[in-house]
């Protein structure tokens, strides 16, 4: 049986409403490195504007929580690469700090609170109807990030890549 099969039976498992045989995460793990980064950040995006999982924002937030410092300015600084600095002002004043520099350093974003971060996705989200592919690039290249999203997110975005791939054969 190929991953792809496993998936499938995973997918299909959680469509019944049943609990999946195996563990969803470690599923995602083999899976995400069976797919090239594209794909798997296809899979990703998917996953993010699915009715089956949280809003943008607050997925962005739970990501943020568990990033590492270096992870966790990076996704500030993708955030923030998206706004003009009169969006950057005006979301400063909502998430303290933000404004003054042209890149957050490690300290400054580790210093941020996951509710901050999610002020700052909810606002660029509405000024940048192309954010969720740049997160989800970010993501694609740190797999492991997307796996805190939960078994539905990540049921979601090996759907997604599953579908593809069999249109592709």
């Amino acid at each position: 049986m190929s991953l792809f099969d496993d998936v499938k039976n995973l997918i299909a498992s959680s469509a019944l409403g049943s609990s999946p045989a195996g563990d969803a995460s470690a599923h995602f793990e083999q899976f995400a490195q069976s797919v090239d980064p594209t794909t798997l950040a296809q899979g990703i995006a998917a996953s993010i504007r699915s009715d089956e999982t949280p809003p943008f924002a607050q997925l962005m937030s739970q990501v943020f929580s568990s990033a590492s410092d270096g992870q966790k300015s990076t996704i500030v600084n993708t955030l923030l690469s998206s706004l003009t600095p009169d969006q950057r002002t005006h979301l400063g004043t909502l998430v303290p700090g933000v404004a003054q520099d042209p890149l957050v350093s490690n300290d400054h974003a580790a210093a941020l609170t996951p509710d901050a971060v999610q002020m700052l996705a909810r606002g660029v989200e509405q000024h940048d109807a192309g954010i969720v592919e740049k997160m989800s690039a970010l993501c694609a290249a740190h797999p492991m990030l997307i796996k805190t999203l939960g078994a539905a997110a990540l049921t979601v975005a090996m759907r997604h890549i599953a579908q593809q791939q069999s249109q592709r054969t």
